[in-house]
């Protein structure tokens, strides 16, 4: 298509046959923008360097069917598609043909390519995935880029852009992020596009090459009024680090010193509760809490926090799922996500040495995991507590294991590590 409007490829009426077909009215300079899937069509041209694309504003894209299916070697589904895979995608997206071309492409790429490679037992990593992973190919990118996501998108989650943001700010490509609070899809607001379009197709002097790196939605305002940071993250994050300290089955309590003496806590399994639930039980076997005291100043986050737990399971697998939330849980009908949810993040303890091959865990054996949450920039007010929720099973995204599963944590090799901008949490006086 792009040769096409380039003119250097034909074009005709009828998808066989037809009248030729020529792109008089084009430029040269072409642009593209979509949403979702139609999102990814853009970077995926972007990568081949054809000349003529100028300028893609990728929304939401898919920028990896691993990261879209599976988090650190653990099955995981995008939010509201559980029990999906990638072969799945294919019979929702595939381009069909005529009748032939749709049987051998469901016999061959659908279930002897896709069901063959896509390893649902383990969620291991492999050539299949990384082939289909657009970070390899962000080399090929000429065009200028605008990348724009979500924060609280648990279908194709924030990590999707923010990677091939970084990726492509350190090739040298001239690139910008903009981010917002909301859910799935959500452009950029059309006055940002048009500047963009503008510029890149039509050589409108606008300056907007050397706007601010970064445009994203404050909380409660409207997708319409970004506010602009130079970076993303924000240049004066610092990483803080705090540490559990025991109080389950209730809520425990999270501190900017490791405890002492040695200390563990454990939870078991049982998928018949949503996170939801559980971040908001008083009293519960089937996950493990922790929060800081109440924040005496709103504490502004901008970053990927990592956490870094010692586990031991009684089984030889089993899922862990790590929220961020804050406290106390609001329940009104009205609340906004960013009200409770922070962040979240998924990993296969069977995976800590290697993506790509999984090792059945020892009962009893405590171990070292630890990974990325998914990116995030929010402000958390004051009076709210930030609460690290360890649990197994979730509901809405995992595999559902027989409930039974017990994982017993080491509090005091555990530990949570938040990008904090200014680098301090300010807490009030505990009574």
């Amino acid at each position: 298509m792009i040769d096409w409007l380039c003119g250097r490829g034909k074009g005709f009426t009828e998808p066989v046959g037809g009248e030729p077909v020529e792109a008089y009215w084009s430029s040269g300079k072409v642009g593209m923008t979509g949403t979702s899937y139609n999102g990814t069509i853009p970077l995926a041209a972007a990568t081949t360097g054809v000349e003529g694309l100028e300028v893609i504003i990728p929304v939401a894209p898919n920028t990896s069917y691993y990261h879209y299916y599976r988090s650190n070697g653990l099955v995981r589904h995008p939010g509201g598609y559980l029990g999906e895979d990638i072969d799945i995608l294919y019979d929702f997206i595939h381009s069909g043909g005529n009748e032939e071309t749709q049987a051998y492409c469901d016999c061959h790429v659908r279930d002897e390519l896709m069901i063959a490679n896509q390893d649902r037992a383990t969620g291991d990593y492999n050539d299949f995935w990384q082939s289909r992973d657009y970070l390899h190919r962000v080399g090929g990118v000429k065009a200028a880029v605008l990348m724009a996501h979500a924060f609280n998108d648990w279908n194709v989650v924030p990590e999707h852009s923010i990677r091939i943001y970084q990726a492509l700010k350190k090739n040298g490509v001239q690139t910008q992020l903009f981010m917002h609070q909301g859910g799935h899809g959500g452009p950029p607001p059309i006055s940002m596009m048009n500047r963009w379009f503008t510029h890149y197709l039509y050589g409108e002097d606008n300056g907007v090459e050397n706007d601010s790196k970064s445009w994203i939605v404050r909380e409660g305002d409207e997708r319409t009024n970004p506010t602009e940071y130079p970076e993303y993250p924000h240049p004066w994050a610092k990483d803080v680090v705090v540490y559990p300290v025991s109080g389950a089955p209730q809520k425990g309590g999270l501190q900017l010193t490791p405890i002492d003496e040695p200390s563990t806590e454990t939870l078991v399994d049982n998928f018949s509760f949503s996170g939801e639930a559980l971040a908001q039980a008083e009293y519960t076997e089937h996950r493990l809490i922790y929060a800081t005291p109440e924040l005496s100043e709103a504490v502004h986050l901008s970053g990927t926090p990592r956490v870094k737990l010692r586990i031991a399971c009684d089984r030889p697998a089993a899922n862990l799922s790590v929220w961020l939330v804050s406290l106390p849980w609001n329940t009104n009908k009205h609340s906004k996500i960013t009200d409770n949810i922070i962040t979240r993040g998924w990993a296969d303890p069977q995976n800590i040495e290697s993506m790509r091959e999984s090792k059945p865990l020892v009962p009893g054996e405590f171990y070292d995991v630890e990974f990325d949450l998914q990116p995030d920039d929010q402000v958390i007010p004051k009076g709210q507590q930030i609460a690290l929720m360890v649990f197994s099973s979730d509901r809405d995204y995992t595999l559902h294991p027989t409930p039974g599963t017990k994982l017993t944590l080491d509090l005091q090799q555990t530990q949570l590590t938040l990008p904090v901008v200014g680098g301090t949490m300010k807490f009030k006086p505990e009574d």
